[in-house]
Order: C-alpha cells, then sequence, then structure tokens
C-alpha cells in the first residue's frame, strides 16, 4: 500500500501500487563510479582536490616551427605521475586546401605591398609563405595529412607548492623547446575530465599540425632495451614493451643482481639460463644452495655436489691448457698466484715468510713432476696437496705450514681437496652445488670450483655465462673478493659473461672489490632491497627517490633493470612451463613433487 500526495492533505489510496524488486536491487548497487570516485571534490580555479591530492590540468597552446623526433621523451620518463591526453581530430584535406589558398594569396599580397614601398623584405613572410607553399603540395601529393590536436598534461601533488614545483619542471622542459603551456584556468574540471581515460575532450584546446610533427608526439617512448636479438628478461613496467637484450652486445657481458631472500633474484637468473640454453648458449653455475638442481636435471645438464663425503673431486693444482697467445710460463706462474690466495684463505692468512716459502715449495712441487716454465706440461700429470705436504716439511720454515695442512691432507676434510679431479664438463649446462660443504669450508669451496671453471675458460674460447650466486659467501674474504674482481675485469677477454647475485649488499659493497665488481658489470638488476640496506644500493647507483621507494615497495619480481646507459623498471615474468622448472617457492615445489609421484605410482 503506498501513500500519495494530494495537494495539501494525503490520504490512503485503496489502490496497492506494484513494487519491482529489480528496481529495489539496481537503487542500492554500487557502480565501478561509486568504487574508484574519491571521497570529496574540490573545485578550484587552477586545481582540483580529489580527496587528499590535488591535481591540475595543462594545456599546449603554442608549437615552434620544427618539432623534432622523441622531443616529448624527456617529459614523459620524468619521475613524477602524471596523465597525459593526446587527441588528434583528421582535417579534411579539401576543407584546409581551400583556406591555405586565401592565406597564402593573404601572404603574397602583403610581400607585394612591401616591395612597392620599397619597404626591406620581411624574412617572417618570406618563410611563411615558403612553409604554406610546401604544405599545399605536399597535402596536394597525399604525402601529408592535417590534423586538429589538443595535448594535455595533468599533474598530481599533496599541496599547491608540489603543483607548482611539477609546473614549473614540465614548462621549463618545454619552453626549452619552444613548446609553450598554460594551466586550464577555470576549466580544471574540464581539463581534468579530459586526461581520464573516457575518450572526451572537453577543453577543446587544438592547433592544426601535419603528419611529421603529430608522429613526434607518440608517447610510447620511454626508455625501452627491446633489440632484434637476445634473451627476455621481463616487462617494461613504463610501457609495458618487452625488454629483449643481449648482454653480448655491451663493452662486457657481466651482471650483477642485487636483491633481499625471496625477492626473485635466483628467479631471474634462472629464467635467463633457460632461455639463454634455448639460443645455444652455454652456462656454467656455482649453487650454494642447491636451487638449480632441478633445472639442471630439466635440460640434461651436468650437477656435481661438492662436499666432504661427495664422490666428485677438484684437484686445485690443475692447470690449464696454454692457448696460442699464451705462454706456459705464464699459465704456471698465474696459477701459483691463485693457489696462494687459497691458502690464505685455507689457513686464514698468511705472513709475509710464509707466503714466500709457500711460494717456493708450490714452485717445486710442480718441478717434481716436470712441470716447469720451460717444459711442455699438457701430458704430465699435476701433484695434489700430499705432494705440496711433502715438500714443504722438508723445506727450511715450511714445517708450521706442512702441520696447519695436515688436516686438509689427512682426516675427513682429506676427501674433498687432496684427491684428483674426476669430473666431466662437456655440457652446456654445469652446475656446482656447495649446500652440503661445512660452512666453514664453503668459502674455500667456492674458490676452487672458481679457480677450476676459470683454468677451464682461459683453456678454450667459447662464449659462456658464469653465475656466481650469493657471491658474498666468497666478498667476506679479500682473497675470493680479488679473484672475483680479476675475472670480472678479464672476463671479456675470453669471450665469459660473469653474473654475480647476492642478497647481502652491504657486505658485497662493504668489500674494497665490490664496487669495482659493479663498475666492471654493464648489467645491474635490482630486485626488491631491505630499508636496512637502501641507503648503500641509492649511492652505489645513483637513484632518484621514486626509484629508491620503487625498490622498498616493488613486489617479488619487480625492480630497475640497467643496462648501459639506459635503466627501466621491469617485472620478470615466465611462463607456466618455465615457472614449473625454475621455481624455488616451497608451496609449489611439495605440489610439483606429489604430482611426479602420482604420476610414477600410475605408471606402475
Amino acid at each position: 500500500m503506498a501513500i500519495l500526495g494530494f495537494g495539501k492533505k494525503q490520504r490512503q489510496t485503496e489502490e496497492i501500487l506494484p513494487v519491482f524488486p529489480e528496481e529495489i536491487y539496481r537503487a542500492a548497487e554500487i557502480t565501478l563510479k561509486d568504487v574508484i570516485a574519491p571521497s570529496a571534490l574540490e573545485i578550484s580555479p587552477n586545481f582540483l582536490r580529489l580527496g587528499e591530492r590535488l591535481a591540475r590540468t595543462l594545456f599546449v597552446f603554442s608549437y615552434p616551427r620544427f618539432l623534432h623526433t622523441n622531443w616529448f621523451s624527456p617529459i614523459i620518463n620524468l619521475d613524477k605521475i602524471f596523465d597525459i591526453s593526446i587527441f588528434i581530430h583528421p582535417v579534411d584535406t579539401a576543407v584546409i586546401l581551400r583556406e591555405l589558398r586565401k592565406q597564402v594569396a593573404r601572404v603574397q599580397s602583403q610581400i607585394s605591398l612591401r616591395e612597392e614601398k620599397g619597404l626591406v623584405r620581411d624574412p617572417m613572410l618570406d618563410t611563411a609563405y615558403r612553409d604554406l607553399e610546401v604544405l599545399r603540395d605536399r597535402l596536394q601529393q597525399a604525402q601529408e595529412r592535417l590534423f586538429n590536436v589538443g595535448l594535455y598534461i595533468t599533474v598530481y601533488g599533496s599541496n599547491e607548492q608540489e603543483l607548482d614545483k611539477a609546473e614549473n619542471e614540465i614548462r621549463s622542459m618545454m619552453e626549452s623547446k619552444l613548446v609553450y603551456i598554460k594551466p586550464a584556468l577555470f576549466q580544471q574540471e574540464e581539463g581534468f575530465n579530459a586526461t581520464l581515460p573516457l575518450n572526451t575532450d572537453h577543453l577543446l584546446i587544438h592547433n592544426y599540425l601535419n603528419s611529421g610533427p603529430v608522429s613526434s608526439t607518440f608517447p610510447f617512448v620511454s626508455f625501452d632495451l627491446t633489440s632484434n636479438k637476445g634473451v627476455l628478461y621481463g616487462i617494461n613496467r613504463h610501457n609495458n614493451s618487452l625488454i629483449l637484450f643481449d648482454r653480448w652486445s655491451l663493452p662486457n657481458a657481466n651482471s650483477v643482481t642485487f636483491a633481499v631472500s625471496g625477492a626473485g633474484k635466483s628467479y631471474a637468473t634462472k629464467l635467463e639460463i633457460l632461455r639463454s640454453l634455448m639460443f645455444g648458449g652455454e652456462v656454467i653455475v656455482i649453487d650454494p644452495e642447491r636451487e638449480y638442481k632441478y633445472l639442471t636435471e630439466t635440460v640434461g645438464g651436468a650437477y656435481f655436489n661438492i662436499s666432504l663425503a661427495s664422490p666428485h673431486h677438484i684437484n686445485p693444482f690443475d692447470l690449464p691448457l696454454p692457448r696460442e697467445d699464451e705462454s706456459p710460463a705464464d699459465v704456471l706462474r698465474s696459477n701459483i698466484v691463485n693457489l696462494i690466495g687459497l691458502f690464505r684463505i685455507m689457513l686464514g692468512g698468511l705472513t709475509p715468510t710464509e707466503d714466500a716459502i709457500l711460494d717456493r715449495a708450490i714452485t717445486e712441487t710442480y718441478a717434481a713432476r716436470d712441470i716447469t716454465p720451460e717444459s711442455d706440461f699438457t701430458k704430465t700429470s699435476t701433484p695434489t696437496l700430499s705432494d705440496l705436504a711433502l715438500v714443504l716439511a722438508n723445506t727450511e720454515g715450511g714445517d708450521e705450514l706442512a702441520v696447519k695442512l695436515k688436516k686438509y691432507t689427512e682426516g675427513t676434510w682429506a676427501g674433498f681437496i687432496n684427491q684428483p679431479t674426476n669430473i666431466n664438463v662437456q655440457n652446456r649446462l654445469v652446475a656446482f652445488s656447495v649446500r652440503d660443504m661445512e660452512e666453514e669450508l664453503r668459502p674455500v669451496a667456492m674458490y676452487i670450483v672458481l679457480h677450476y671453471i676459470w683454468n677451464i675458460v682461459r683453456s678454450e674460447l667459447k662464449q659462456r655465462l658464469l653465475v656466481v650466486d650469493e657471491a658474498w659467501w666468497l666478498m667476506r674474504q679479500e682473497d675470493g673478493a680479488s679473484f672475483l674482481f680479476g675475472i670480472a675485469k678479464r672476463a671479456r677477454k675470453y669471450y665469459l659473461g660473469l653474473a654475480t647475485i647476492t642478497q647481502d649488499v652491504a657486505d658485497f659493497l662493504g668489500s674494497p672489490y665490490g664496487r669495482p665488481i659493479v663498475t666492471n658489470s654493464s648489467m645491474q638488476l635490482l630486485l626488491k632491497q631491505s630499508p636496512a640496506t637502501i641507503k648503500t644500493v641509492v649511492e652505489a647507483f645513483n637513484l632518484t627517490e621514486e626509484e629508491k621507494f620503487l625498490l622498498l615497495e616493488t613486489e617479488v619480481g619487480e625492480g630497475i633493470f640497467f643496462a648501459g646507459l639506459k635503466h627501466v623498471a621491469i617485472k620478470v615474468i615466465a611462463s607456466y612451463t618455465e615457472d614449473q622448472i625454475i621455481t624455488t617457492d616451497p608451496a609449489q615445489l611439495m605440489v610439483i613433487r606429489k604430482a611426479k609421484e602420482e604420476f610414477q605410482k600410475a605408471g606402475q
């Protein structure tokens, strides 16, 4: 029963009005506009207040005679929040040709009048006449078209000072290119609506531009890292373009990756490895946490577990075969220097006297196997640590060093280092795991593996990528850091790319060799960072405030990708199949393992 009003009195009607449930539902329905609308809106002559934020719309009212390509890119790549709308309305060529004919006649008439009066030639009139004639010719030949173009920019800020600062920055950049802008006074509402993704041009402030200048305002000109060849690293978060890049096209193929634990640094590296293998690349990995095992097994690679109980052994006394441009003496000398660095790590440092004794003893140990700078040692067998200990025991002043080496030549530690090499690395993907190695020996194991890999790289020139995960283990020791830096400096000569990955940014950059390694790496990938280390990262990579907050607030697999002089915001994306191969998420791994077990049971 409804109540209806009639004049000043109301009476109850006997008529039962129908009630529509759909109308009641629609009246209470929340639309998308209700969800995204701000809590309050205030319209002022030169800005809008949207909740707690202010917005100001600017429009372009004048262009120069010429616009060069990408003139708009400095504005688009500003580290600020703003919206841009470009409205391009085609103009009928026939109509504009009639207008141009009148304009040409008008300008020609002015030139003739000046000549009759004997006045000095006006360069502006002559230039305008030439431009009009050129435009007429191109329009008639269908080489150009004319458009009415409106370009609007809405900037945002927390207060009027921020709006003024953003407006002045954009204004100065535009005016340096002779492009002039104004705020839309008393039309801020229309301007704001014009920059919303609604395709409604309420400002209607246009300029005539022909095809060339219009094309120069193409908005998708943010920094791009797309090339004709290379590996897909991820998606450009600025414009959703592909970050397709070839690290071998840079001055060096080295890279560094910094991120907190769980930010996706190993995931991104494994994705690059998997995609590099598709193009015939070769990859060697030092894996401290056994994160690369499933990937290696899936693609048919070789995986070696280096530990005290492992059947796989590496003899640090092995020598690389000299290349055509190397002499045996240089190879032997370099290996002796690297061995002394290894013993500094193993023995906790060396005094100058011990260093000299050890240098002489290593030389004599090699000489006992007919390995000298003058000999051809390609067919000789290399000594082991026990041979060195025996030489030291019979060398004046070497007794104490021989005693220190006993824990590596006898007992449980002897199986790790005091054995001939018995591994074969003839595979496109080779990974060395040191997860099961005792923490005290892990830096030693990583150094030995790295030394072994470096000998392989020096022996044969071939395109290879060397991945050192959790590199901070090596950077804790000065000799380990020095050796890694030496590889970074010399890698390009041997067609090697060194990919250094670490989560402990402070330890890495705190080392005297940390920053030089970054400097010698043409590629850098920064993912989510810790507030405790962000200051160090900002200083090392010269980041802006916006980039700093991006690294603090970013999601897993997102960050900043540097390649040479360019850098973009990146999002690492893998296909479903790739994700199943490279994931390290424990929850996903459990699901994969369970599915694998069920598949095996079904097969039985």
